[in-house]
C-alpha cells in the first residue's frame, strides 16, 4: 500500500511530537489547529504551538473556527487529498459529515486505556484519582465523546513521582510512536469496539479542582496535587487569600484537617483528614513562590495556624 497522505489536527505542545513522528514517515497535506487566541497581560494574539510550527515547516494550516456547517473547510480538507486525518488534543468536537471526508477517516491520540477516562482531562484524572497504570490509546474517531472503536492499545506504567507535567510528557512520546504504527499497518488494523458498560469519564477541569480537600486522607491530596500540576494547579486559603502549593508529599502526622502541625527547612506539614502532607514551596498571590518556610516566617503561620481549602456547597 502507498503511505497514507495525512491530515493533521492539534493544538497544545502536547501534540507537537505526535507531529514531528508523523511528518517523519508521511507526508502531512494539512494541519488543522485553533484559531490565535488573545495571551498574556498585553492580551497578544497567539497561535497555538501546532501552528506555529505548521507555519515553520512550510505546511498548509488552517485554524477554522467552527466545523460544524462550515462546507469551505470540509471542501479544504477534501481538497488537500488526505487519505487520513489522525487528531492530537485537537479541542473540538468533528461532527459526522467531516469524519467521512477522508477515506480511512479519522484516528484520535487518546491518553488513556479506553474506554476508561473518556473526555477532556484524561491524564489529570488518572492522577487523582490514583491510578498506578494508564496508556494511549488509537482509535478511529466516531462522533460520541471518545467512544470509536479501538485500533492499538499501550499501557504506561505512572511513576510515583509523576505529576501531570511528566506523565504527560511520557504519553505524548508513547503516542508519537503508536500513531505511527498505526499509519504503517493501516488498512490491515482490525478495529475492537469498546464495551460502554465500563466506561469512565474525564470530564475538563475547573479552577475549583484545583483547591485542596483538606479534609481527605494525605495520599489523595497528594494525588489531587499530582493531577492539577499544570493547571489549575493545587490552591490553599490563608485569611481568604489564595495560596498556590507546590511540591506536595505524604508524611506523618495527625489533627485538625488544614492545621499546620510544623513549620523546618523542610517544608510545612499540615493535617489532613487521614496523615499529614509535606508542603516545599508556597506561592501567595501576585508574588513569586518561596520555600514554605519562609513563607511562613513572613506571613506569621505557626503550628495550630489553619490553612482553608475546598469547602462543599450547603445541602
Amino acid at each position: 500500500m502507498t503511505p497514507p497522505r495525512v491530515a493533521f489536527f492539534g493544538s497544545p505542545a502536547f501534540a507537537l511530537p505526535v507531529l514531528e513522528a508523523i511528518r517523519e514517515r508521511f507526508e502531512v497535506v494539512l494541519v488543522v489547529a485553533q484559531p490565535d487566541k488573545p495571551v498574556g497581560r498585553g492580551l497578544k494574539l497567539t497561535p497555538p504551538p501546532v501552528a506555529a510550527r505548521a507555519v515553520e515547516l512550510g505546511l498548509p494550516l488552517a485554524q477554522p473556527k467552527k466545523l460544524r456547517g462550515n462546507l469551505t473547510f470540509e471542501e479544504r480538507l477534501r481538497e488537500s487529498g488526505a487519505d487520513v486525518a489522525v487528531t492530537c488534543a485537537y479541542g473540538k468536537i468533528l461532527p459526522g459529515s467531516l469524519l467521512a471526508v477522508p477515506r480511512f477517516g479519522f484516528l484520535n491520540t487518546h491518553t488513556s486505556l479506553l474506554p476508561a477516562y473518556r473526555g477532556a482531562a484524561p491524564i489529570q484524572w488518572a492522577l487523582i484519582r490514583g491510578e498506578t497504570v494508564t496508556g494511549t490509546t488509537i482509535m478511529q474517531t466516531d462522533e460520541g465523546m471518545d467512544t470509536g472503536p479501538v485500533l492499538l492499545q499501550e499501557a504506561l506504567p505512572i511513576a510515583p513521582g509523576w505529576t501531570s507535567i511528566e506523565l504527560a510528557d511520557a504519553l505524548s512520546a508513547q503516542a508519537s510512536r503508536l500513531i505511527v504504527d498505526a499509519l504503517a499497518r493501516l488498512p490491515d488494523l482490525s478495529p475492537t469496539p469498546q464495551d460502554d458498560a465500563q466506561a469512565t469519564h474525564a470530564p475538563m477541569l475547573v479552577k475549583e479542582d484545583g483547591f485542596v480537600r483538606w479534609g481527605e486522607g494525605a495520599r489523595a491530596v497528594v494525588n489531587r496535587y499530582r493531577g492539577v500540576a499544570a493547571w489549575p494547579q493545587t490552591t490553599a486559603f490563608l485569611n481568604g487569600a489564595r495560596l498556590k502549593l507546590s511540591g506536595l508529599s505524604v508524611t506523618q502526622g495527625s489533627g485538625q484537617p488544614g492545621e499546620v502541625l510544623g513549620v523546618d527547612e523542610g517544608g510545612l506539614t499540615v493535617a489532613c483528614g487521614v496523615g499529614a502532607v509535606r508542603i516545599q514551596t508556597v506561592q501567595p498571590e501576585a508574588r513569586r513562590a518561596q520555600p514554605a518556610q519562609v513563607w511562613a516566617q513572613g506571613a506569621g503561620v505557626a503550628p495550630g495556624t489553619h490553612l482553608g481549602g475546598w469547602e462543599p456547597d450547603p445541602a
